[in-house]
């Protein structure tokens, strides 16, 4: 069920007229939540709810042996890892693994065939697998290290995992955020309504009218291998795919977050404008928060991060990435894209190239200029179809091939006043936060309701072609 439907709009008012009723008593706020983030689920394939239910049952009960059996509290931890890793490993990375296999028996002369005795549901990606499993480990890894109480009310845990806003993209909310929050009765002001409405208005935007619009020329372009090799055609291409992406994910937390704030509930912000970036390292502490953080707290830190030697330090650093890369999928597109970031994460390490430039004004326009030059020739290798593929739009970037170009505006000009927008309404947001009086000034109901009537004005009139959400596919 895509939040841009109108399938979506009838379950949201259907959702909110019971919410309504529902959330003035215990039993019935647990049912009404559960059941409608199932339907929610299931609206995509019923047959994979019972992935959300094993795994929350596993670790649900695996939290509570933990705290009456604190002796074998590494067994029940390993045995909850090994289950979500398992369903990982049997739904999404299964066909990758098989056709490795079969790759590597071949350079042997053996011929196994294991792809193609695989079940036909292992070849079918479960919507959101990766997003409720890792939120789920999450839980009782924190039991395990004694960060977080395991809670007794499983209607509790399971709210806290299948909540329908954020159950199939994220953000990747943690236990000891949420579990307190759904234990409350839960009052929702008038102010709270406002923002949640304005938040999800927004996110609407961003989807449909920045991310969507930006989509067609992005999709031909990867499609058709007789493109023209321009440089500047690809730049544009790539550019408007940095922030389709960023916009689509976006657009997706905000309406998320929008959606829990109208329940009376509060999700963490997944992202931080990323491409005002002066620095990699500062590019993921405002990427999809909510994973980098993850990766961070239960791989790096425990890999031991910059403790010990440095090459420890860069070795940690590189296997952090490579699982990112590995996470989005089974893929060598995505295991370069983490590859790619690892490497210049390494050089601004040991270079310390952002240090340098930050201490006069025009350096950190530079850091700016060099950073997004990084996450976009990433962005490549994350979006190709094939490592030639990659390879050939990379050559093409960095070439002195400006065939075309004076047509570029002819022809794609629908396609830049959008990549035009998207970047005036980043440009915006970075007015607003260097500049006081420009903050304080549009702090207030008559900006905000003016601000509202402009967007849902555009995502009327200026929607592009309706299309999934990138990120429901990992």
């Amino acid at each position: 069920m895509l939040f841009n439907s109108l399938v979506f709009l009838v379950f949201f008012v259907l959702f909110f007229l019971v919410w309504t009723w529902a959330k003035k008593e215990d039993l019935r706020r647990w049912v009404c939540m559960l059941v409608f983030s199932f339907v929610f689920y299931a609206w995509w394939d019923w047959r994979f709810l019972f992935l959300i239910l094993f795994s929350g049952l596993v670790d649900y009960g695996a939290a509570l042996k933990m705290q009456s059996q604190p002796a074998q509290k590494r067994f029940w931890l390993i045995a909850s890892l090994l289950a979500n890793i398992g369903s990982l490993a049997i739904f999404k990375y299964s066909k990758f693994i098989a056709q490795t296999i079969d790759a590597l028996a071949l350079e042997f002369g053996l011929e196994w065939e294991l792809y193609s005795h695989l079940p036909a549901f292992s070849l079918i990606v479960p919507v959101g697998i990766s997003f409720y499993t890792f939120q789920s480990m999450s839980y009782t890894i924190d039991v395990y290290k004694g960060k977080l109480r395991p809670t007794q009310n499983i209607a509790h845990f399971f709210a806290y995992l299948s909540m329908f806003p954020q159950l199939v993209a994220g953000p990747i909310i943690r236990a000891k955020d949420m579990l307190q929050q759904l234990a409350e009765d839960r009052r929702v002001s008038a102010v709270e309504v406002w923002l949640g409405l304005r938040l999800m208005v927004y996110g609407f935007f961003q989807k449909m009218v920045l991310a969507d619009n930006l989509a067609p020329i992005v999709n031909q372009s990867f499609w058709d291998n007789n493109t023209q090799p321009s440089c500047m055609y690809w730049w544009m291409v790539m550019l408007a795919f940095s922030f389709q992406i960023y916009f689509d994910f976006a657009g997706y937390s905000s309406i998320a977050r929008g959606l829990a704030k109208l329940m009376g509930y509060r999700f963490k912000s997944n992202f931080n404008h990323p491409y005002h970036a002066i620095s990699l390292r500062d590019f993921w502490s405002r990427w999809h928060i909510s994973l980098s953080t993850w990766f961070r707290d239960y791989v790096y830190i425990p890999l031991g991060g910059t403790r010990g030697a440095k090459w420890k330090g860069y070795r940690n650093m590189w296997i952090t990435m490579l699982i990112s890369g590995l996470w989005h999928g089974p893929a060598l597109n995505f295991i370069l894209w983490g590859a790619v970031h690892a490497a210049c994460l390494s050089v601004e390490r040991l270079t310390k190239w952002p240090t340098y430039l930050h201490q006069f004004r025009a350096g950190r326009g530079l850091a700016f200029l060099l950073v997004l030059v990084q996450v976009v020739v990433a962005w490549v290798f994350f979006r190709a179809t094939s490592f030639e593929q990659a390879i050939r739009i990379v050559g093409h970037l960095f070439s002195t091939n400006l065939e075309g170009t004076h047509l570029i505006v002819e022809r794609y000009f629908d396609t830049l006043v959008f990549l035009g927008l998207a970047i005036s309404v980043e440009g915006w947001y970075y007015l607003k936060r260097s500049h006081k009086r420009l903050r304080l000034a549009t702090k207030n109901i008559v900006y905000d309701s003016f601000s509202m009537a402009l967007l849902i004005t555009a995502c009327v009139y200026f929607r592009g072609p309706a299309s999934e959400f990138i990120y429901f596919q990992f």
